[in-house]
């Protein structure tokens, strides 16, 4: 695609750390299926032990990226996949949530005529091996982040176009957008705005609250950027960030990925850039929320960016991504990590 260059990979490596009173000497992560094609820029929704993947951006025959309709769904106890429905029409960066017992597939950027980075505001839902249309969003947003509470999706931070313009990647803007979704009612409404505007960030649901962590924005680069949700109270609160890379001294900002198992948050991924070159990512970061402290956990088997991630019964797993900065290389590789 026109708007993503192929960078350099910078292999990055980090060793895995202490956390004080436990050990991750034992703890590393391990394969587990691939999924039967490559592609980055996806997310994904966890529902009923059942992990689906939809959209995102794959190697055409010519040699390219092409927008991806295909959806694949990962059965965590059989660790096989099996191809879903198609998506209704191709999209990267789908934002997918699992609310109301349904699988849900909120905007992404689709091919138009004002080019490859067009904003949609689409939602689909999964229905018996279907996905099908049941609403738009109030705003175009892209590049956020999507979690789950109880019934209502949280779409925040992200990119949305700045003026009338849509459809290339500088038409979109970084933004601290708040939407809330009702799954049940399909209805939508607004929340306090994230303290900071930014987009590829990454999301988790601990102890009933929202975090984010990381990100970027367009002007100034990653940031490491933890901040916290509580929806009782509508407020916001920034807390200790995620540590600058000892591999690379880069911080970990964009592209990562972020899930919570055993009351903690588990950060890894992402990529950075300097100049035309840069790199992705390996390690691991674990968030003790008690201590409001991060530590190094074992790093990637294979660093990647654009990558999706769940949390299923206290594992961890990381999904597909892109293995160098940008769209050079997409990956089937799957990893889990159990702490």
């Amino acid at each position: 695609m026109s708007q993503i260059h192929r960078r350099a990979f910078l292999a990055t490596a980090a060793a895995a750390a202490t956390l004080p009173g436990r050990s991750f000497a034992a703890e590393s992560w391990t394969a587990k299926a691939a999924m039967p094609w490559a592609t980055q820029e996806i997310y994904c929704a966890a529902l009923d032990g059942l992990i689906t993947v939809a959209g995102g951006l794959v190697r055409s025959a010519t040699g390219g990226l092409h927008i991806n309709d295909r959806t694949a769904v990962y059965d965590v106890a059989a660790d096989a996949w099996t191809e879903g429905p198609r998506l209704p029409q191709p999209r990267h960066h789908p934002m997918l949530a699992a609310a109301a017992g349904r699988v849900w597939a909120f905007g992404g950027y689709d091919r138009r005529d004002g080019g490859e980075w067009t904003a949609m505001t689409d939602v689909w839902a999964m229905d018996r091996g279907v996905w099908a249309q049941v609403g738009q969003m109030p705003d175009r947003l892209c590049e956020t982040v999507g979690v789950s509470l109880g019934d209502r999706v949280h779409l925040v931070t992200g990119r949305s176009p700045k003026g009338a313009a849509n459809g290339q990647w500088t038409d979109q803007g970084d933004v601290a957008t708040h939407l809330v979704f009702d799954a049940a009612a399909n209805r939508w409404d607004t929340a306090q705005p994230a303290p900071m505007a930014r987009n590829s960030a990454a999301g988790a649901i601990l102890d009933g609250k929202l975090f984010i962590a990381g990100g970027r924005t367009v002007e100034g680069g990653g940031t490491g950027r933890l901040d916290r949700y509580d929806p009782t109270t509508d407020r916001w609160d920034t807390l200790a960030p995620i540590p600058v890379s000892p591999a690379t001294g880069k911080q970990v900002g964009g592209g990562l990925a972020m899930a919570e198992a055993d009351g903690r948050l588990i950060a890894f991924g992402g990529e950075w850039f300097e100049g035309r070159g840069g790199g992705v990512f390996a390690e691991t970061w674990t968030y003790d929320p008690s201590r409001d402290v991060w530590s190094a956990g074992p790093p990637m088997r294979t660093p990647r960016h654009g990558l999706a991630a769940a949390g299923v019964n206290g594992t961890i797993y990381a999904i597909s991504g892109g293995e160098v900065a940008s769209g050079g290389k997409a990956s089937g590789i799957v990893e889990a990590l159990r702490l």
